[in-house]
């Protein structure tokens, strides 16, 4: 009888040490007993309706759509701004990095801003997913083994805008350029798609971030004769260059205004009646079809608004981040990078996303118009599609990007 009892203490011992064993191996294949993703970018300047509080809560959607755990664990989303200034935000990256165990940043729109953190990011063996940044240096020459970039970037923005604006007879250029990384890649690669099509620029000006007057630029636009005046800059920026060309007289003396960068909240800031006939290009729209608009409805719900590109680009870019850790089986980043390059991409934001060498993720682009007033069906019913550029087409072949992943 005693050594039954024995052998029985034996065998719940034995039992309950291989489930402490099972416990701490299954923790340890997730750091800190959770995984933690941080929102960084900008919630109180000129891109805060581009990207903003309505990113964060489409993380957030993405995470309650996986389950709100990953491995067992729970998944944690925090958000703060990075005041458009890099030094700033790579302080918050560090300090997220080095004391509240942040495994993933995304969003980070202001390519100073991206290139900054990636740069930080890749000495930390830390991934980033840049969904709001738009120089196509992030996924070019700047390109790490651990950095992805969704939803845009600046090649793809030219290639589909400005290579459609050509063909339309608009071959000659004026640009107004944000003076800083992302209009300065803007710029070059819009020029580099004008002339390739037998285009010319005539010339360009450049204006710092968060400019009020455009009335200097105008002129020179004006003064150029160029069919085209190219807006190479973002958010509050494109809206006040281009309410402000309207009281010049722009478009009624002949030229025509090119919105490079331009999403659903710039064209719901200035209303379609000013914005009507515009050319842009997004990679989401919500009322495209039956799944963007389920999308759109579930971050409505959270944000209040129907989400751009870069807000759907989050909520996508976070859900293959846990994705890609539940089938690395850890959230090493290493291993997650890998599944990263490997997966493919299906979800509310695209059907057919591909992740290329150089991290990034190529998915089918829409030409759109921005529709008359009359042609509204609703309130947020803004867009015409005009065509659906393949990804391939879209964005460049990643071994001419300088990327040195991609050679």
């Amino acid at each position: 009888m005693k050594n039954t009892l024995m052998t029985g203490v034996a065998a719940l011992a034995l039992i309950a040490g291989s489930l402490a064993g099972s416990v701490a191996a299954q923790e340890a294949k997730i750091s800190d007993g959770k995984v933690k993703i941080g929102v960084l970018n900008d919630q109180s300047g000129v891109y805060a309706d581009t990207t903003g509080r309505t990113s964060y809560q489409a993380a957030l959607v993405a995470v309650e759509e996986f389950g709100g755990t990953v491995l067992g664990m729970p998944i944690e989303v925090i958000t703060a701004d990075h005041q458009n200034k890099p030094d700033v935000a790579s302080n918050i990256a560090r300090q997220w990095y080095d004391t509240e165990q942040v495994d993933m940043i995304t969003d980070l729109p202001n390519s100073a801003v991206a290139l900054a953190v990636v740069g930080l990011s890749k000495d930390a063996r830390k991934i980033t997913m840049v969904t709001g940044g738009g120089a196509a240096d992030i996924s070019g020459k700047a390109c790490t083994p651990y950095n992805f970039h969704w939803a845009y970037d600046t090649t793809m923005l030219s290639n589909v805008v400005g290579g459609a604006l050509v063909a339309e007879g608009g071959d000659s250029w004026f640009f107004l350029t944000s003076d800083y990384a992302f209009g300065h890649n803007l710029e070059a690669s819009t020029t580099k798609v004008v002339e390739e099509k037998g285009g010319k620029v005539l010339g360009s000006a450049r204006h710092p971030i968060g400019t009020t007057d455009y009335s200097s630029f105008l002129l020179q636009a004006q003064a150029s004769g160029a069919k085209v005046v190219g807006l190479a800059s973002a958010g509050l920026d494109t809206q006040s260059a281009i309410k402000q060309a309207s009281e010049f007289g722009i478009v009624q003396g002949g030229q025509r205004m090119a919105a490079l960068l331009f999403t659903l909240p710039e064209v719901r800031g200035i209303g379609v009646a000013a914005g009507q006939g515009l050319v842009l290009a997004e990679s989401y729209y919500w009322d495209a079809n039956d799944i963007s608009r389920e999308l759109g409805e579930r971050i409505k719900a959270k944000a209040g608004v129907y989400p751009n590109m870069i807000h759907a680009g989050t909520y996508s870019a976070v859900l293959q981040y846990l994705k890609a850790i539940e089938a690395a089986g850890t959230d090493d980043p290493d291993a997650v990078a890998a599944k990263l390059h490997e997966m493919p991409v299906k979800d509310s934001f695209t059907q057919n996303g591909v992740v290329w060498p150089n991290g990034r993720m190529a998915s089918d682009v829409y030409l759109i118009e921005v529709k008359k007033p009359e042609e509204m069906k609703g309130d947020s019913d803004f867009y015409n599609i005009l065509a659906t550029v393949p990804g391939k087409d879209a964005y460049p072949d990643p071994k001419t990007t300088g990327c040195p992943l991609a050679q």
